[in-house]
């Protein structure tokens, strides 16, 4: 297959190395010229992995038309609150019936929309061409080649299969899964519930609160899932517990990252000065709070998290309404 990835970040870029791996032509689109010639002259992204040899089969362009330009699979790797945005931009660009792969994990604000229902609305193409590729997926460990799984989740099964082949390699293992939703909803949470994770860590709490925080906060995604038409094994499986799991308990994990600096103290401002790069979970847990409230399901988790975030609480006064909420049965 032909590839295009759209977004040089740490994400895309070793999802770029995938696909080469696999045996796929691939071009990776960088938003500064200079990322992309440097990939060009030296097979190495200087910003993202800079250590990481993509393979003789990736290259590079600054042009998204380029990149986009007769691609069988054309990959979304940018944050997930510009993606209808650059949509706009490419989708005049797209083949017929090349198969769109979202890499993003969070819920756009404003329509609390997840990526697919993004990706359809503002590329105007079918549901059914839109996959979505979710699991434990840190970046830097995949560049190394260590052994990982993740799920290929698509309407058409059968697409998601060809999807599942052209990323197949010996240290990346992809599984086929229809519900769509659930796998969305379960990378886009696990970012909120890895905020609560890293501010738990931060305070110096111990690994009750933090084994609780990671099966309460699969609770509430779960929740979630089942009131938006989820199939509740998705989330026991790589894209619910899965990611969730590793995204909360490794250090290379961004949004457990930024929660140990707000559970440090700092504001959501120093954060971001500190951390340098994007936390999907500081602004989905906006979004992901409407779009609980509007089906009337508890997450209280995610409403703790986004009231440290953007109302400033004090952590420990979070963690006291946490515990102060009235019990229920399990």
């Amino acid at each position: 297959m032909r590839a295009a990835v759209l977004g040089a970040g740490s994400w895309g870029t070793a999802f770029a190395k995938i696909l080469g791996d696999a045996g796929n032509d691939v071009v990776l689109w960088a938003r500064r010229p200079e990322i992309a010639a440097a990939i060009r002259d030296t097979g190495r992204n200087p910003e993202y992995l800079e250590t990481t040899p993509l393979g003789e089969r990736v290259t590079a362009t600054a042009s998204a038309t380029e990149a986009i330009k007769g691609a069988d699979l054309v990959v979304l790797a940018v944050p997930s609150q510009t993606l209808r945005v650059n949509l706009g931009d490419w989708a005049a660009d797209l083949t017929d019936d090349s198969t769109l792969v979202s890499l993003m994990k969070g819920i756009e604000l404003g329509t609390t929309q997840r990526m697919s229902q993004v990706i359809v609305e503002a590329a105007r193409v079918a549901p059914e061409r839109v996959a979505v590729v979710s699991g434990p997926n840190l970046a830097g460990e995949i560049a190394l080649e260590q052994p990982a799984a993740t799920v290929v989740a698509c309407t058409d099964i059968d697409r998601a299969t060809r999807v599942q082949h052209a990323i197949t390699t010996p240290y990346f293992r992809p599984y086929t899964n229809d519900d769509v939703v659930g796998c969305e909803l379960g990378g886009a949470v696990k970012n909120v519930i890895a905020l609560a994770f890293g501010i738990a860590h931060a305070m110096g709490l111990g690994d009750n609160t933090k084994a609780t925080l990671i099966t309460r906060g699969l609770a509430e995604t779960a929740r979630l899932g089942v009131a938006l038409g989820a199939d509740p094994l998705t989330f026991s499986g790589l894209a619910g517990l899965g990611d969730l799991v590793g995204t909360c308990m490794s250090p290379l994990s961004r949004n457990r990252t930024f929660g140990e600096h707000l559970g440090r103290g700092k504001t959501l401002e120093q954060a971001q000065a500190a951390t340098k790069y994007t936390a999907e979970g500081v602004k989905s847990c906006l979004a992901v709070r409407d779009l609980a409230r509007s089906h009337g399901v508890e997450m209280p988790i995610t409403e703790q998290v986004e009231r440290v975030c953007h109302e400033g609480v004090d952590p420990k006064v979070a963690v006291a309404a946490l515990m102060s909420r009235s019990t229920k049965a399990e």
